[in-house]
């Protein structure tokens, strides 16, 4: 018996990575050159195609496309958002959706890997590329997006604390939160509000410095790694 077609043609729908770090004192954001067609040497934010042969749900997919393109794990990969239309991938589809992940790492602490249909990766300015229209599709609106998104959270203390190296001083996470929001936050103003949201817990006598004046040691509170 021939199978019945489809009462409602399907997107193109891809998984595509937004992964962030400090670097230099700034925010940037990891990208791969394209190896093959469409935007074949274009760079762009490495992703890969939904298969409903592998994947299991959204989350499985992001983690096998990091590792297939990337050949890194992420703990923590937060859905970003979502961004669909007819003109976004003409040569393979009609109509191209992609779902979109997002995480902050230290840069020091991964070894990415050009991956599937990657030629080689670099970190950049995220800043930069999020109004650079030579990027692959649309990356560039994905990216500014997701660092509108990114810094919103850090605003609101939602920090993402796998950015930094744990423990830490005070004063070495308000440079790394600065440095993610590329200004300048007043001294008094963000350590009060981290006491009144109970961000960070002190470890009780573990101090960094000279003996003059030696910084109290912090580590994200129980339950907040993000």
């Amino acid at each position: 018996m021939p199978v019945p077609k489809a009462q409602h043609p399907m997107p193109f729908t891809r998984i595509e990575l937004c992964v962030f770090t400090v670097k230099d004192g700034q925010l940037q954001v990891l990208l791969g050159r394209r190896s093959g067609p469409p935007f074949q040497g274009a760079w762009a934010l490495p992703g890969g195609v939904l298969r409903i042969d592998l994947d299991n749900g959204l989350q499985e997919a992001a983690q096998r496309i990091s590792k297939e393109r990337l050949h890194l794990n992420f703990e923590d990969m937060r859905q970003q958002g979502a961004i669909g239309g007819p003109t976004r991938d003409p040569d393979r589809s009609q109509w191209a959706l992609s779902i979109v992940y997002r995480t902050v790492a230290q840069a020091d602490d991964l070894d990415p890997h050009a991956g599937k249909r990657l030629e080689e990766l670099k970190w950049v300015s995220a800043d930069k590329v999020a109004t650079d229209k030579k990027l692959a599709f649309d990356h560039h609106r994905i990216i500014k997006d997701a660092v509108t998104d990114l810094r919103n959270e850090v605003r609101n203390l939602e920090i993402p604390f796998a950015g930094i190296s744990s423990p830490f001083t005070l004063g070495e996470l308000q440079t790394y939160c600065q440095s993610v929001l590329n200004s300048t936050l007043d001294k008094a103003s963000f350590r009060r509000r981290l006491d009144e949201k109970g961000v960070v817990t002190p470890l009780k006598g573990e101090f960094r410095g000279g003996a003059n004046r030696p910084a109290q040691l912090y580590q994200p509170k129980t339950g907040r790694t993000k």
